[in-house]
């Protein structure tokens, strides 16, 4: 199997988390090669970046509407792809540990989708540096979405730092907005406003349809998207069987009761049955 097909069968197998870290990655090597050309032939702008990076100015917006989305997939340069991709690497893969793939990729798109829009609204009606015309790229925005979410929906869940110990995910979340709100007031603010457009997609996702509420919010969400069931957790069959709801539900009453177990200390204070119980719940 050559080099090639074995990042085609990488990509063809991988999660939704992985496919996405492969798209950004390609993006950003055609980007960089499309960079060397133009400067040592044309001296000229990439225009890759040109036609899908987000800008501040609304009358080039509207010229090229998709923008809106196409940023969250191009990066400025390596450190910035780097450090995006092994934060959506691990927020990522905790993501779909309690929610499904096809959430993560929603959580993705519109977390971009309204970090672009906050961006531009920022930068139009309160820019904190007038006169400066920018332009927005980075997966920041979705990767907002994912890990205020995930932090929303396991607020207490646990994870060991070297050298600090254990820190529960809702510390992490509040130093996470910490940085993009002091950000407000730097060079990169309209980086910072689209952060936030993210991590407040998250955030009241989560809230408002764990909670089951109709609103404004979830209105505006069902012209982007099918119908979404509330979130829950996932545990996948293999097999449907009939006549066996009695045997499904305790089953279902001791998941629940170890995911919350789970949502309040941690996965580490699983004792060795629910662990192995758990496992092989998910295997079923």
């Amino acid at each position: 199997m050559s080099f090639i097909d074995t990042l085609k069968y990488k990509y063809k197998t991988g999660t939704i988390i992985e496919k996405l870290i492969y798209l950004n990655v390609v993006i950003f090597g055609i980007t960089l090669f499309i960079t060397i050309f133009q400067g040592l032939y044309k001296g000229e702008q990439n225009f890759l970046v040109e036609w899908f990076a987000l800008d501040d100015n609304l009358d080039k917006f509207l010229t090229k509407p998709w923008s809106i989305i196409s940023y969250g997939f191009l990066h400025a340069d390596f450190v910035h792809l780097i450090f995006n991709m092994i934060t959506l690497y691990f927020i990522g893969n905790l993501f779909i540990q309690y929610l499904s793939e096809k959430q993560a990729l929603n959580f993705y798109i519109l977390g971009t989708l309204f970090g672009g829009i906050l961006y531009v609204i920022s930068q139009n009606y309160f820019p904190l540096f007038e006169g400066m015309n920018s332009s927005l790229v980075g997966a920041s925005a979705g990767i907002s979405a994912i890990f205020i979410g995930i932090a929303t929906y396991i607020p207490n869940y646990q994870i060991k730092i070297r050298f600090i110990g254990f820190v529960k995910f809702w510390h992490l979340a509040i130093i996470w907005l910490g940085f993009d709100i002091i950000g407000l007031i730097g060079p990169n603010a309209g980086g910072s406003f689209s952060h936030l457009g993210g991590s407040l997609f998250g955030f009241f996702y989560v809230r408002q349809t764990s909670t089951k509420k109709i609103n404004l919010f979830r209105i505006f969400l069902s012209f982007f998207q099918r119908k979404e069931k509330p979130l829950q957790t996932v545990h996948k069959s293999a097999k449907r069987k009939e006549n066996t709801t009695k045997k499904i539900a305790p089953n279902q009453e001791q998941i629940n009761t170890i995911l919350d177990k789970i949502s309040k200390s941690g996965y580490d204070t699983l004792s060795k049955a629910e662990k192995e119980f758990l496992f092989k719940q998910g295997k079923r």
